[in-house]
């Protein structure tokens, strides 16, 4: 009778820890290892991506009980924009803000969301391109985890000389946001000159570039609104984006860290992380429209015609480029423009 009401008090003992343990994240995961991560971001503290990671950290680190927390690096502290992919793979970085397009021909999957005049807007061709490329990143980015992509709002060129026409970039210098858009350049007589973001200004100011594609804030931000002169109002192109982990960082999880770190790297943080930089450009336009010794280009309905057939090729070669992976390009292509036209960011 003895034994029996201690064993009985001891099963209540355990259930009642059991509880308190599920009530309180803290106890729950006290027995989980500290992890600090290192997030890398090559764009300046006043981008809206960098109080937005400062968001998702904070949010893990709730839901963690501390033992997942993370230190933001900015403005390429830890290394150049061109680099992040490797640096979150070699682990320089623990969680990156990685631009695949830098990388020709690296990502072929990953860069059909780099296609012009594809995304009409950044919230719904976020949701559109996380949903369609996660079941190729396994595989195309198998050396790194895979977390959310997310497209920024449409971009345009914005030029010291007025842009209207295609042929208009025969002879110039056009620094390009990612390789898809130098391809357009080289093919319709420009010369492409490679500078990162952060490096943009001076390549435009020294005259080793005459023109940019960039978003339509980010411009103030960059302070190219103070080298150039002329910008296309037409979403010429939009540039993908991938937030990638270290995979040993994520295996080495505790399985309670894993679920975390899987609940937020969900098509809701695609957004989360995202909205708010979409929001900054898209109000960038009006800005710019008030710009002193600025000219908006309104193109005519011939013009955007004309820019859809010079990108028309870029298809081609990609689907080519694509073909050699073994994957059906018309596939790929076909599942794209589908989430974005659910997502109403069809262009």
């Amino acid at each position: 009778m003895i034994n029996d009401t201690i064993g009985t008090a001891r099963k209540w003992a355990t259930m009642a820890a059991t509880l308190v343990a599920l009530a309180s994240p803290g106890l729950a995961h006290a027995q989980d290892k500290t992890i600090t991560l290192k997030i890398s971001l090559w764009v300046p503290p006043a981008h809206p991506l960098v109080p937005a990671a400062r968001a998702w950290a904070a949010d893990m680190e709730k839901a963690s009980g501390g033992t997942i927390r993370g230190t933001i690096f900015a403005s390429e502290q830890l290394g150049k924009a061109f680099d992040h992919y490797d640096m979150v793979r070699d682990g320089i970085a623990d969680v990156g803000y990685i631009s695949p397009g830098y990388q020709p021909g690296r990502f072929p999957v990953f860069s059909a969301a780099n296609l012009p005049l594809l995304i009409g807007n950044g919230k719904g061709g976020t949701l559109a391109v996380d949903a369609w490329y996660r079941k190729y990143a396994e595989k195309e980015m198998s050396d790194t985890h895979f977390c959310v992509a997310f497209v920024q709002d449409p971009g345009t060129l914005h030029s010291r000389g007025k842009v209207a026409e295609p042929s208009d970039l025969k002879g110039m210098k056009v620094r390009p946001a990612h390789a898809t858009v130098g391809e357009l350049v080289t093919s319709l007589g420009g010369t492409n000159v490679q500078a990162s973001a952060p490096e943009a200004r001076d390549a435009l100011e020294r005259g080793v570039a005459d023109a940019i594609t960039f978003p339509w804030n980010s411009v103030f931000l960059f302070g190219l609104d103070k080298v150039t002169k002329f910008s296309i109002d037409a979403p010429l192109y939009t540039t993908a984006f991938v937030w990638g982990m270290n995979k040993a960082v994520y295996e080495n999880a505790s399985p309670a860290q894993k679920k975390i770190i899987d609940d937020h790297c969900t098509p809701e943080w695609a957004s989360r992380l995202s909205d708010p930089w979409t929001e900054f450009e898209f109000a960038g336009h009006d800005k710019m429209k008030k710009a002193s010794g600025h000219q908006i280009v309104e193109l005519t309905p011939a013009q955007l015609a004309d820019w859809r057939q010079a990108a028309a090729p870029l298809r081609t070669r990609w689907a080519e480029g694509l073909k050699r992976t073994g994957l059906d390009p018309d596939a790929v292509l076909g599942e794209l423009k589908s989430e974005l036209a659910a997502k109403g960011a069809a262009f």
